[in-house]
């Protein structure tokens, strides 16, 4: 599990300058910490842990010697300035549920038998207990040809008696679709719909 450094910092110093001196401002909070901790980083060491870990992934946070065994809640990115503003921790509890998400993550893309990949869902919401938190859900689409569909509940995180899932589990992951000539689909309007029915 990575760690990342924090320090605290006062809510009298803007979150701006801050950012302007090269941090990334966030908060911890969680059931056994009153109110909330404000926090900033160096931009840098958020940007390294961001390369594998992301909204969702569990990791060590180090407050001024005092180590949280956190769960990366929000992560705020401003495109405009292409940078992370803020990042938000809840520090965990080993018997309290917490609610998070598992990254999508399609495997074998490049195997799909015929037709075209339309990926529909990004993340599946849950709630489990710190020890059973996982941060991605593998979706093999090898061999997937069209008309076959790839559902919530036929992910191995909805088996997983130890997780409950929040996502509807009828939700589409994943769905391979026609290409008609060279051009997918994105909806069909009711005439082309009752022209196909014809």
């Amino acid at each position: 599990m990575n760690t990342l450094k924090a320090e605290k910092r006062s809510k009298d110093v803007k979150a701006k300058r801050l950012r302007r001196e090269g941090y990334v401002t966030g908060n911890v909070f969680g059931r056994e910490i009153e109110g909330s901790i404000p926090v900033k980083m160096v931009k840098s060491d958020v940007e390294k842990l961001l390369k594998t870990d992301h909204k969702g992934s569990q990791i060590m946070l180090e407050v001024e010697g005092q180590t949280y065994d956190v769960l990366i809640k929000e992560v705020d990115f401003n495109p405009l300035a292409g940078r992370v503003d803020e990042v938000d921790f809840q520090a965990l509890v080993s018997n309290e549920k917490v609610h998070s998400v598992a990254e999508v993550v399609i495997v074998n893309h490049d195997k799909v038998a015929d037709g075209v990949l339309q990926e529909n869902l990004e993340e599946v919401s849950y709630k489990a207990y710190p020890s059973a938190l996982v941060d991605k859900v593998e979706v093999d689409v090898e061999g997937m040809k069209v008309g076959d569909t790839i559902r919530v509940k036929d992910l191995a995180i909805y088996k997983d008696a130890d997780i409950d899932i929040k996502t509807d589990p009828e939700a589409v992951v994943v769905t391979v679709v026609a290409v008609h000539n060279g051009v997918v689909p994105e909806t069909e309007t009711p005439e082309e719909t009752e022209e196909e029915a014809k």
